[in-house]
């Protein structure tokens, strides 16, 4: 195995020049980047032709404009920065937050919503946060293998995380789900930063536990399941899980953090056995759960019977699924255009149903088109994780990457009844500023993940 050397003979001839990939990437990104400005520009103006009938520059200025000033900073610190980082990550999640903002705002105007009270508007100010926020975690964090040695400290912030919501004082209980602490005028939502805390210490855990989780066990049925011994990480983030459905009303964020551990277990032992134990650990639960629990046995009979006139008309009934679906149908193939719908009939349309009221004026095509963004942003992170040299790096990597790809399908499964629904909001589209910065900041790790690897020594085997 020898190293690539890059010396040139001495022949007295002067060397090629070499071609400075990293400027090239960059070059890319900025391509991308306002490429998606402009089609978020484009949007809000739709939006306002739609709806308004006429052009509100101050508008435009503020959420076309806005964003994109912000997005073009942040590039302009990663050509120093992370100068060889993944060039689609970053134009990816800028398309997505500016679709969000224009059906957010478009949703703002039928609801007479304008000044602070605009929800676009705040969104563009969590934006903001959000993306300084990233920005802040590339330029601390100049290797992401240091993360690593703090694996039980991100194990116990994340627990705390997870318990700030069910304190008196602080904890708040929103729409009957209590994950939101407030202080004074402002909220938060914790449970969203202990996903990524939580990836950090799965990953940390099983690269050093790997060994006795992989190889010893006994086999039955042509697999190799783990001894009782081994059981106790499933069953304790198990326990968490349940833990979070009785304390807190959220199935959706239970199901995300169980699955979470699921998918990285999996990976890290290669052993289907752990996602058998793990999906009917999850499954016994839900099920004991939605009978004992009258949160969740609503949620299952609003999925299974959503029509039924006694299962609509009742108070946290299928009435928000039921209007969800019927804007769906109303949307149709391609949609009755930006401003052109009634997506403000559905409850939370901003949040929770954002999809819905996409889904209504683009049509399907353009909610495939929206999918089709997120497949490419999973690629583009398991393309990261599979590149790393080291099983930290590729477990992370899959970690961050996973909570997008489940946190998605646990929000389009909702609303389009595949799966019952839950109150997680859709990444980056979605208006709550509590998951925009969590968001942004598996950004900000992927981009340092992605430039960490790209600067490792090419070796030739």
């Amino acid at each position: 195995m020898t190293i690539v050397n890059s010396v040139q003979p001495a022949t007295g001839l002067r060397p090629p020049r070499r071609i400075r990939v990293p400027e090239k990437l960059r070059n890319l990104e900025l391509f991308l980047l306002l490429f998606s400005c402009a089609i978020n520009a484009g949007a809000v103006v739709m939006v306002q032709l739609g709806a308004l009938g006429s052009i509100d520059v101050g508008q435009l200025v503020l959420l076309g404009a806005g964003l994109s000033i912000l997005v073009i900073g942040a590039h302009t610190a990663l050509r120093f920065v992370a100068p060889n980082a993944d060039p689609f990550i970053l134009p990816i999640a800028t398309l997505l937050n500016g679709i969000g903002i224009a059906e957010i705002y478009r949703i703002d105007i039928e609801m007479n919503q304008t000044g602070w009270d605009s929800t676009a508007v705040r969104q563009v100010v969590w934006s903001a946060l959000a993306i300084a926020i990233a920005l802040a975690v590339i330029v601390a964090l100049r290797n992401h293998r240091v993360l690593q040695r703090y694996t039980y400290v991100f194990m116990v912030i994340s627990g705390i995380l997870l318990l700030l919501p069910i304190l008196p004082g602080i904890g708040k209980e929103v729409y009957g789900a209590r994950v939101w602490i407030g202080i004074g005028p402002l909220s938060f939502q914790p449970g969203e930063v202990a996903k990524i805390a939580l990836a950090i210490f799965f990953a940390g855990y099983l690269v050093s536990r790997r060994d006795s989780l992989s190889f010893v066990g006994h086999k039955f049925l042509g697999m190799r399941f783990p001894r009782a011994r081994d059981l106790g990480p499933i069953l304790v983030i198990w326990a968490a899980s349940m833990g979070v459905i009785i304390f807190q009303h959220d199935l959706g964020t239970a199901l995300l953090y169980f699955g979470l551990f699921v998918v990285m277990i999996y990976v890290a032992t290669a052993r289907l056995s752990w996602v058998i134990l793990g999906v009917g650990l999850f499954l016994a639960g839900a099920l004991v759960a939605s009978q004992v629990l009258t949160y969740v046995n609503d949620r299952f009979s609003n999925w299974l019977n959503p029509f039924a006139q006694s299962t609509y008309d009742e108070i946290g009934g299928s009435y928000q699924l039921v209007q969800g679906l019927f804007g769906l149908a109303n949307g149709g193939l391609i949609g009755t255009g930006l401003g052109g719908g009634q997506p403000s009939i559905t409850p939370l349309a901003q949040s929770d149903y954002i999809v819905a009221s996409l889904g209504e004026e683009l049509g399907m095509a353009g909610l495939f088109a929206i999918l089709s963004l997120y497949l490419l942003f999973i690629a583009r992170g398991l393309r990261i994780s599979f590149s790393g040299t080291d099983d930290f790096s590729r477990l992370l990597g899959i970690g961050l990457t996973f909570v997008i790809a489940l946190q998605c399908f646990i929000v389009v499964g909702g609303v389009t009844r595949v799966i019952p629904l839950t109150g997680l909001t859709t990444p980056f589209l979605a208006a709550g500023g509590s998951s925009l910065v969590a968001n942004w900041m598996i950004v900000a790790l992927l981009l340092r993940l992605s430039d960490t690897v790209r600067n490792q020594p090419r070796l030739v085997v």
